[in-house]
């Protein structure tokens, strides 16, 4: 289990030490030579020291297989994406440990199934309370590797303890049907039995909730699981490793092999097409889900995926204006924009758009503070690297070449390469990027328009279709808006949307199935029709 030498040396009192016999491997920055002031290794220096001090026991390197830390002949270095400096190094598992990892699980599965529901659950129950008697360790990992606010943090990991407490409920609630028939002698039973080993991939931007939401639902269920967890974040798949054998569950149901983004595709393609895997669970780009659905297809694996989206934001002008302004902010500047069921579009009806602009500038400028996660008063951290930065000037740059007019920020942010202002832009039209291409960063995009019927059709113009928000005074337009937009979810008069208890998932290319609520737990499930005869 390797770690960062120079943080353990600049003093953090609680980082990861080498086991007995291993040596500490340095990473690139700490042999680097630094020529000047450098304010990125400043920052990250001023929180090793301090109360950011990551847990030694949850800062895991290693891969976890068959409940056991194991190394990989190579790693990759985790970097800050506030500071760049590296974090540690991790295990780079390729195709041999995935495989591996799939081989385990399956063995594990053959005696998970048959453990009983109500075992199953009170292991996820355990789960869950250590979750939360380690939850500020576990955010201080999410906002060391992801650069998300500690307090973003912090009530992600409340967000990713809730779905093991959920599913640990639901795992006794898993019930089949009896159902009548004509012939007398015949009876009719459907039972539902868990469908086998899952192969569960996770993205960066929500690192420990987009595991447990989909983890806690397969292990309820009866299945097993293999973690790929996004290269950037490693830390948190395997801190949540450490916590889950605590817990005790049994070796080989909980699984995770990190690897860098230079052997993610070819392990990717090694999960879909091994014939051991039986359920692929995927949140990432629909670029990418369109890969693994190809590779799953031919073995006609069952698939789930919540992919990428375009989320309209409406605000009619009926609507309470600064109603819609809280939730415009706390809808597109959570995580600096880097959801993907954030706002993407803003459309605002012609008589309230003025004022809309005006008071969603003031907002931004008095309530928003860009700096390093850990700091005191942040709510804007960095882009997770600078490839996700590019993307954002791109949209400024290509909105404002068209007549779209800069309101707000516009620009990277003195603070750091990965730092971007919060930037709202009016006089934005259809035909620019940032209206039919997902920004993910801290862009607010408004378009004006004059009726409901042209802000449904603008709203529903893409081929994707995850969140849709809309405010609005007026009961019937409610109703109708509702029911018109094309997407998974929809909040009405409210800009966040996400529940443990409710359905999420999106139609049209932004994915299959859902996740979470009593229905998160049928994708992991088959239904198998029993004809009892001779009665």
């Amino acid at each position: 289990m390797a770690t960062c030498f120079w943080l353990r040396s600049c003093g953090a009192p609680r980082l990861l030490l080498a086991p007995p016999g291993r040596r500490l491997r340095p990473c690139a920055d700490c042999l680097r030579p630094t020529v000047g002031p450098t304010p990125g290794r400043a920052q990250l220096r001023s929180y090793a020291r301090g109360p950011a001090g990551l847990s030694t026991e949850l800062l895991r390197t290693d891969s976890f297989v068959g409940g056991r830390w194991l190394p990989a002949a190579a790693t990759f270095p985790v970097h800050d994406p506030a500071s760049g400096a590296a974090l540690g190094m991790v295990a780079d598992c390729g195709v041999p440990e995935a495989r591996a990892a799939v081989q385990t699980a399956y063995e594990a599965f053959c005696s998970w199934r048959g453990v009983s529901v109500k075992e199953r659950s009170s292991l996820l129950r355990k789960w869950y309370d250590l979750m939360i008697q380690n939850k500020d360790d576990l955010a201080k990992i999410i906002t060391a590797e992801s650069g998300k606010p500690l307090k973003e943090a912090q009530a992600e990991i409340l967000y990713s303890a809730l779905f093991l407490e959920w599913f640990s409920e639901e795992a006794r609630r898993i019930y089949g049907d009896i159902i009548p028939m004509s012939p007398k002698e015949k009876r009719a039973l459907v039972f539902k039995q868990p469908i086998g080993v899952a192969a569960i991939i996770t993205p960066w931007n929500f690192p420990s909730a987009m595991i447990t939401r989909k983890v806690g639902a397969a292990l309820a269920a009866g299945c097993t699981v293999v973690v790929k967890p996004a290269e950037d974040t490693p830390f948190s798949a395997l801190a949540l490793a450490q916590l889950a054998n605590q817990a005790g569950i049994p070796p080989g149901v909980y699984n995770v092999i990190p690897c860098s983004r230079a052997k993610a595709k070819d392990v990717g393609e090694a999960l879909c097409t091994d014939p051991l895997v039986s359920k692929i669970s995927f949140t990432g780009s629909t670029t990418t889900g369109k890969i693994l659905l190809h590779h799953a297809a031919n073995s006609v694996k069952r698939v789930s995926m919540e992919l990428g989206g375009l989320a309209p934001f409406i605000v009619f002008d009926s609507a309470n204006v600064d109603q819609a302004v809280a939730g415009a902010m706390a809808s597109k500047f959570r995580n600096s924009g880097q959801t993907c069921v954030c706002a993407n579009r803003f459309l605002v009806q012609r008589g309230i758009h003025d004022s809309f602009v005006k008071k969603f500038a003031e907002a931004i400028k008095r309530d928003l503070r860009v700096g390093n996660g850990f700091e005191e008063g942040t709510t804007q951290g960095p882009l997770i690297n600078e490839k996700a930065v590019e993307k954002v000037e791109k949209h400024v740059s290509d909105a404002v070449s068209k007549g779209a007019t800069v309101v707000m920020g516009g620009k990277r942010h003195q603070y750091g390469r990965n730092f971007f202002e919060p930037t709202l832009l009016s006089n934005v039209t259809k035909d620019m990027l940032c209206s039919h291409e997902e920004t993910f960063g801290p862009l607010a995009p408004v378009v004006k328009f004059d009726t409901e019927e042209e802000a449904i059709a603008i709203a529903n113009a893409t081929d994707v279709g995850l969140a849709g928000y809309f405010y609005s005074q007026d009961p019937a337009q409610i109703w109708r808006v509702a029911e018109q937009l094309e997407v998974g979810m929809v909040g009405v008069n409210e800009g966040m949307v996400s529940s443990v208890e409710c359905p999420f998932g999106g139609v049209k290319q932004s994915g299959l199935g859902r996740e979470g609520s009593k229905y998160g737990i049928d994708e992991y499930l088959e239904i198998k029709y029993v004809c009892y005869g001779g009665l």
